[in-house]
């Protein structure tokens, strides 16, 4: 989509901001993303237009931040929510806790049934009325689990609030409770899924991996016949398709006793999805080792070798590698000997769309070798996704890597490992040079966590700002520490503290103890997910005030995470009166409490004599706003449209006022964005 025409008169009145804020804000990212916002006139806002932001498209809602919404009136707060809720909107876990706190503050929790599930599962659950516990829980337990990866205590808590609900000691996992607790059952043991009615099945399939115990409990399950499969032996295609990925988890023993016709139908279906990409590689591999160890020794048409030297099947053809079955007829030894290195050569992306077992793969290696002396050539590099985290870094440098994406290709698979990305890296630095935004995107956050440091002081910093907020918080400390060097080069030309943290805030793990004491003056109300990756040891050098004020409004957070091992570490080196300050017993490391505290931090901006905020003696001072650069300026213009909202903690200083005043028109024209926020001009761009 294309804008028809464009604005030039994009200067507001502040007057007309008092109760549209983010009318105005999507209203103006609307227009810099594609067509133009209609209902926006030169002196401020029409009628229709006090409503288009409710219309929002998803790829801009997806863009949510807290810091903007924050200045937000209740009402219009509300409607957003249920806005997103509306459009299923995919926020992440930082975007969500703080949005969670910002309805509580508002009064809005008890609206749940209209807002988004993944949202109920950061809510203040000591709010939860009793009589709407099992309606909340119902709907909590239709969100994503896993986002509360870094919330352990609310993860536990969100499990004794249903046990509540159930008004026992224990949940029972029975036919009317299933359906109340959804995908609460994934953190359930063992032995309750085990004694659990046969529906569980139902609960199980949303679970995005499971435990040892718990594929011991589902297997036991499946072979008591009572689910609605019946026992193995009378086990049909239909009924399996309908596990989902849950037959991935099948044991070999059970494997035994389906009817041949049915498992190998089954096997057949199995490997389609696994080639047309429905189903994943590594999911796709589980079910075959599986079902092959079980199949050794049943299955009629595969003949039982004496050796492994000698092909019995028949050489393998382009219309063997077609058939689903071709693992069924051909194992690894047969492979090794039924394969010819033309064949290869020319069927290679056929042979890897099969869920090739580890052996497996490692024959198609050899051959390749033996084919490729000299190393792989670039066009079948792209084809081996599957087959990188054999490769040594020797191997790889006898690659030649000039394309992007050859890197992407190769990086962008699960099985790559560290070694690998930084190996993979090299060889396409050797012939390139540079490491753009573009492939930055497209390879991820991990990537960099991978990355040597070497590698990483070559990404210029214009590159780092294209590629937006990328998730480096599973990086380990030192990188964490180099990308923070790296992106403060890239984003410190911010003029406002709050565009700077939005920049910075991926990178923040690697910041000093300096630097967080800063933005705890600035108000910008860290979310909890930030915080859990800062670097523990800088984390032992802030006091009590220091944290609250980082924080802000987020800081009764601290209560559901308060068992992961970076907040775990900070509340030890507290004593008993801080921990008082916080509202947490003198047990950091115990149980969560039932109750958070409800703390709220109202410290306004703190700034230079100069009317700008100062900055740690190591790092650049902020710029002018003339010299933000374009993938920074409009962002940070949008920020302070959002003004004197009726719902709010955090005040507007006047120096920013002062700004927003003098922009006039030139805040439009400070630079064009799409809709991942990177500058219109340079889409595109390697």
């Amino acid at each position: 989509m294309t804008s028809t025409r464009r604005r030039t008169d994009m200067g507001p009145r502040v007057g007309a901001l008092q109760s549209s804020g983010l009318t105005l804000l999507l209203s103006l990212a609307a227009h810099c993303s594609g067509p133009q916002a209609k209902g926006l006139s030169p002196g401020g806002l029409d009628a229709s237009g006090a409503n288009l932001w409710a219309s929002a498209n998803c790829s801009l809602l997806q863009g949510f931040w807290c810091q903007p919404a924050g200045q937000l009136p209740r009402d219009q707060l509300s409607a957003l929510i249920q806005r997103l809720a509306l459009l299923q909107v995919p926020l992440q876990a930082w975007q969500l806790s703080c949005l969670a706190n910002l309805a509580s503050r508002c009064g809005l929790q008890d609206d749940f049934t209209l807002h988004p599930p993944n949202l109920l599962l950061f809510y203040n659950l000591s709010q939860v009325r009793e009589v709407d516990c099992r309606a909340f829980i119902r709907r909590a337990a239709q969100g994503d689990m896993e986002l509360l990866s870094h919330l352990p205590d609310q993860r536990v808590a969100l499990q004794r609030v249903a046990v509540g609900c159930l008004a026992g000691a224990r949940p029972q996992l029975s036919a009317s409770n299933l359906p109340l607790l959804g995908a609460l059952v994934c953190d359930m043991d063992a032995s309750s899924i085990s004694a659990a009615d046969p529906h569980v099945l139902e609960n199980l399939q949303h679970c995005p991996r499971l435990t040892t115990a718990q594929r011991i409990a589902l297997n036991s399950l499946l072979a008591s016949g009572k689910t609605s499969l019946g026992p193995p032996g009378s086990w049909t295609l239909e009924g399996l398709q309908a596990l989902g990925s849950l037959a991935t988890y099948i044991s070999p023993h059970l494997w035994a006793q389906v009817q041949e016709a049915v498992g190998l139908g089954f096997f057949s279906s199995m490997v389609a999805a696994c080639r047309a990409g429905r189903l994943s590689q590594h999911e796709a591999r589980r079910f075959v080792t599986s079902f092959l160890e079980s199949k050794t020794k049943l299955v009629s048409s595969r003949p039982r070798l004496s050796t492994g030297r000698s092909c019995v099947r028949g050489n393998i053809t382009a219309a063997t590698l077609r058939d689903n079955l071709f693992l069924v007829h051909y194992d690894c030894a047969q492979l090794q000997s039924c394969l010819d290195g033309h064949l290869l050569r020319t069927n290679l992306e056929p042979l890897l769309q099969h869920p090739l077992p580890t052996e497996c793969q490692r024959v198609v290696k050899a051959k390749l070798a033996q084919i490729y002396p000299q190393g792989l050539p670039e066009d079948q590099l792209r084809l081996i996704t599957s087959l990188v985290y054999l490769y040594s870094c020797t191997e790889i440098g006898q690659w030649s890597i000039t394309s992007r994406d050859t890197v992407v290709a190769l990086l962008a698979s699960d099985v790559a490992l560290e070694n690998q990305t930084e190996a993979v890296l090299q060889k396409f630095l050797e012939h390139n040079g540079t490491v753009s935004g573009a492939l930055l995107l497209a390879v991820g956050g991990t990537r960099l966590c991978w990355m040597s440091p070497q590698q990483i002081q070559t990404i210029h910093p214009q590159e780092l700002r294209l590629a937006g907020a990328l998730d480096v918080s599973s990086c380990p400390q030192s990188r964490k520490d180099v990308l923070y060097a790296k992106a403060r080069e890239a984003f410190s030309s911010s003029r406002t503290p709050a565009a700077y943290y939005h920049f910075m805030r991926p990178y923040l793990g690697g910041a000093p103890a300096e630097e967080l004491q800063h933005l705890a003056q600035a108000n910008i109300s860290m979310d909890i997910d930030t915080f859990t990756s800062l670097n523990p040891r800088v984390l032992q050098s802030l006091d009590v005030s220091n944290v609250t004020a980082l924080l802000g409004h987020n800081v009764g957070d601290l209560q559901k995470a308060r068992s992961h091992p970076t907040v775990r570490s900070w509340l030890y080196s507290l004593n008993s009166s801080a921990l008082g300050q916080l509202g947490l017993d003198a047990s950091p490391a115990g149980p969560a409490s039932p109750t958070a505290p409800h703390l709220v931090h109202t410290s306004g901006l703190v700034w230079g004599t100069d009317g700008v905020l100062p900055v740690p003696s190591t790092g650049s001072p902020w710029a002018p706003l003339g010299h933000l650069p374009l993938a920074v300026a409009l962002p940070s213009s949008l920020l302070w449209l959002l003004h004197w909202g009726t719902c709010t903690l955090a005040s507007v200083d006047s120096a920013a006022s002062g700004w927003l005043g003098s922009q006039g028109s030139g805040a439009g024209k400070t630079g064009l964005l799409d809709s991942a926020g990177r500058p219109l001009g340079l889409r595109g761009r390697l």
